[in-house]
C-alpha cells in the first residue's frame, strides 16, 4: 500500500495538473469568442461586395448566364488544419474528409494541387499518399488571418495560371457548437453562375444605381478577387474557432477525469491515515495491556 506522504503528494500534483486544464479552457473558450466575432464582422463587408457585384452585373446587360461548364477534375484544394495538438479528432477528421471528397472526383494526384495550413495536417496526409504542394503556418491570433489569405490568394492564382487548374476548394471544421464541429467543403471557382444570376436579378433598395467608371471586366474581377478573400477569410476563422472548440472539449474531459482521480486519491488517503491512526491506536492498547499485565 502506498504511503500516505505518496498520496499527498499525488494529490497535489492533480490540483495543479488541474489548475492548468482550467486555465486552456478558459484560454479557448476566449479564442472561439474572437473567431466567432472575426466571422460575424464580414457580414457587413459581404454585404459590400454583394451590392457592388449587383451593380456590375446590372450595368452590363450583355451579361447572362451560362450552363456550368461540366468540371474538368482538375483543383486546387486548401485544407485547414492546425498546428498544436489536445483539439480532439480535429485533423484526422478533416483530413479524412477531404481525402474521401477528392477520391470521388475520380481525379487523379496529379491533377490536384494541395495547399494545406498547419503543419499536423499536412504531415497527417502526406501519411495518406497525398501530394501537399505547400504549406501554410496556422496564425497565432485573429490578426494574422489576413496574411494567410493573401499568401494563399498569391499561390491559387500562381497555381491556376501555371498548371491550368479550372477549380478551388477549400476543406474546413465548421464550428456547430462551442464544444462540436464537422467537417465541410466550399466550392469557391467558378463562381456559382445561378448565385450571380439571384444578385443581377435582386431588387435594389432606392430608385437609382450607382455608375463607376472603370472597364466592367476590372471591376467585375476586382469584386470577384474580393469574394474569394472573404471566403478563404470566413473558411480560416471558422476552422480556428473549431481547433478551439475541440481544445475545449478536451479539456473538459480532462478536467473531468482529473477531478475523479483527485476523488480517487482523496479516498485511498483517508483510508490509508484511518488505518494509519488505528494501527497506533491498537500499538497503545496492546502496551497498556502488556504493562497492567
Amino acid at each position: 500500500m502506498e504511503s500516505i506522504e505518496s498520496l499527498r503528494r499525488k494529490i497535489v500534483t492533480a490540483g495543479e495538473l488541474g489548475s492548468v486544464v482550467r486555465t486552456m479552457k478558459a484560454l479557448a473558450a476566449v479564442s472561439i469568442h474572437q473567431y466567432q466575432k472575426a466571422v460575424e464582422a464580414l457580414t457587413e463587408y459581404n454585404h459590400t461586395i454583394e451590392t457592388g457585384l449587383q451593380i456590375a452585373l446590372r450595368g452590363n446587360s450583355e451579361w447572362a448566364v451560362n450552363a456550368r461548364p461540366a468540371p474538368r477534375n482538375r483543383l486546387i484544394a486548401v485544407v485547414l488544419g492546425s498546428d498544436q495538438g489536445m483539439c480532439g479528432q480535429f485533423n484526422e477528421l478533416i483530413g479524412e474528409y477531404a481525402r474521401k471528397s477528392l477520391e470521388k472526383r475520380n481525379g487523379s494526384e496529379d491533377h490536384h494541387v494541395m495547399l494545406v495550413v498547419g503543419s499536423r495536417i499536412a504531415g497527417l496526409l502526406s501519411d495518406m499518399g497525398m501530394n501537399v504542394r505547400e504549406m501554410f503556418p496556422v496564425p497565432n491570433g485573429v490578426t494574422g488571418i489576413i496574411a494567410l489569405v493573401q499568401d494563399l490568394l498569391i499561390e491559387i492564382e500562381e497555381a491556376r495560371s501555371l498548371l491550368d487548374l479550372d477549380q478551388v476548394v477549400v476543406f474546413y471544421n465548421k464550428q456547430v457548437t462551442n464544444t462540436k464541429f464537422t467537417p465541410t467543403e466550399k466550392q469557391l471557382l467558378p463562381v456559382d453562375l445561378e448565385w450571380l444570376n439571384r444578385l443581377k436579378k435582386r431588387e435594389w433598395p432606392c430608385r437609382s444605381i450607382p455608375t463607376y467608371t472603370m472597364e466592367w471586366d476590372r471591376v467585375f474581377s476586382a469584386l470577384i478577387w474580393q469574394y474569394l478573400f472573404v471566403s478563404i477569410y470566413r473558411a480560416v476563422a471558422e476552422s480556428m474557432a473549431s481547433e478551439n472548440a475541440g481544445r475545449l472539449a478536451s479539456m473538459e474531459r480532462a478536467e473531468k477525469n482529473i477531478q475523479e482521480r483527485i476523488e480517487e486519491l482523496n479516498l485511498k488517503y483517508n483510508q490509508c491515515r484511518q488505518l494509519s491512526i488505528t494501527e497506533e491506536l491498537l500499538d497503545i492498547v496492546a502496551g497498556y495491556e502488556a504493562l497492567t499485565s
